[in-house]
């Protein structure tokens, strides 16, 4: 379990989730993007709650170990999507170049 400090407000998750959050917050600044990422949460009264996070160049966003033996809310899902944003950032997908464009075996131009 780790503790995420956002905007002022400590909350705790999985290690996998948090590790991965901080992960997407570095590869998005890098690349000068921005993003919301919801994830699974304890507050800190340990309400299970469901956290949103704007992601940005400029959002300090601070991971810390804890020594908690309470179960991690479940993120499984929401890390998987965000494994898929963070392989999406570091690789966005390549212009597909369409040849039907320059099918033409003739040469257009005619004489000049």
């Amino acid at each position: 379990m780790k503790r995420v400090t956002y905007a002022d407000t400590a909350l705790l998750m999985g290690d996998d989730a948090a590790d991965t959050l901080l992960e997407y917050a570095r590869v998005l600044t890098q690349s000068a993007g921005v993003d919301s990422v919801t994830l699974r949460c304890l507050s800190t009264d340990g309400d299970a709650v469901d956290a949103s996070f704007l992601i940005h160049g400029h959002a300090a966003l601070l991971v810390e170990s804890t020594h908690s033996d309470i179960a991690a809310p479940e993120n499984t899902d929401a890390v998987a999507e965000l494994r898929d944003r963070i392989q999406r950032v570091r690789q966005p997908a390549s212009a597909v170049q369409d040849d039907s464009l320059w099918s033409s075996t003739e040469d257009d131009l005619g004489e000049i």
